[in-house]
C-alpha cells in the first residue's frame, strides 16, 4: 500500500526502547517526524539521527515530536541512545509491522544481491494524523534542515 501525502497515516503500534507500548493517537495534536532507517550503529543511520538529535530543541519548538523506527530490538536501541544520547524515542519494530504499515518494507540492491529491508524514509504527520510530507531522498547528515525547510 502506497502513501500519499494527505491520506491519514496508519494507526500503528509499536514498543519503544523500554518496552511501553506507544501509539500515534498518543501524539494527537502535535507534529510528528517518523523517520525510518534500516539499522542502529550503522553510518548513514548514526548520522541521521545525530543530526535530528543536534536540532531537536529546534524541531520541538516547531512543534514536532521526533520517533526513529527500525527493525533492531529494545535492546539494541537502549545501547544506540545510550551511544550517541538521542533525546527521542525509537520504536522496536521486530514484527516488522510498522515498516509494512508503511510501506517501507521493500526490496533493496547491496553489490548484485538482493534483500529485503527498511528504506530510510521520513514522514511528516500534522496535528489531526495526516501525512503532511513524505522524504523519501533523506540526506542523513542535514535531515533536519529538509524537515524544516
Amino acid at each position: 500500500m502506497a502513501l500519499n501525502i494527505g491520506d491519514k497515516a496508519p494507526a500503528f503500534e509499536g514498543k519503544d526502547q523500554h518496552g511501553n507500548t506507544v501509539k500515534l493517537s498518543d501524539y494527537l495534536g502535535k507534529k510528528v517526524v517518523l523517520y525510518f532507517y534500516p539499522k542502529d550503529n550503522t553510518p548513514g543511520c548514526t548520522a541521521q539521527s545525530c543530526n535530528l538529535r543536534d536540532n531537536y530543541s529546534e524541531l520541538q519548538q516547531q512543534g514536532y515530536e521526533v520517533i526513529g523506527v527500525s527493525i533492531d530490538g529494545e535492546k539494541s536501541h537502549q545501547n544506540f541512545i545510550s551511544k550517541y544520547e538521542l533525546p527521542f524515542t525509537l520504536l522496536a519494530d521486530t514484527d516488522k509491522q510498522i515498516v509494512e504499515q508503511f510501506g517501507v518494507w521493500q526490496e533493496k540492491s547491496m553489490y548484485g544481491r538482493k534483500y529485503m529491508g527498511t528504506m530510510r524514509y521520513t514522514y511528516i504527520i500534522d496535528e489531526n494524523g495526516t501525512i503532511q510530507d513524505i522524504i523519501t531522498k533523506v540526506k542523513t547528515s542535514d535531515h533536519a534542515k529538509q524537515i524544516l525547510k
